[in-house]
């Protein structure tokens, strides 16, 4: 249950912070898909190769992850990872759609 959480956390986060815009309309991708791009995004990020973002980290790629990065590093440990950062993008998507049931997003 805590993949399946993090993963649809990974595929929300990944679609709040695409800043990609293309002239012809794209099919969403699916959660594999939007996963293994934010992974992708996140190892991009992760200039030190330690499986954690730091605040500077998240500033210079991740901007996304940079606003809210005291609300996702909760223990206030001076770093984020992809788990984390999943479970928050899943939490803040469960509150919304708990706020307004009709609302698919």
């Amino acid at each position: 249950m805590s993949h399946r959480l993090a993963a649809t956390g990974a595929a929300i986060a990944l679609l709040l912070m695409s800043a990609t815009v293309s002239a012809q309309p794209q099919q969403p991708m699916n959660a594999q898909e939007a996963k293994a791009k934010f992974t992708e995004k996140f190892n991009a990020a992760d200039a030190d190769h330690d499986g954690k973002l730091t605040r500077d980290e998240a500033q210079a790629s991740m901007p996304e992850v940079a606003k809210d990065f005291d609300k996702i590093d909760a223990k206030k440990k001076g770093y984020v990872t992809q788990k984390q950062i999943g479970a928050y993008y899943a939490a803040k998507a469960k509150q919304r759609r708990a706020q307004d049931p009709g609302n698919l997003n």
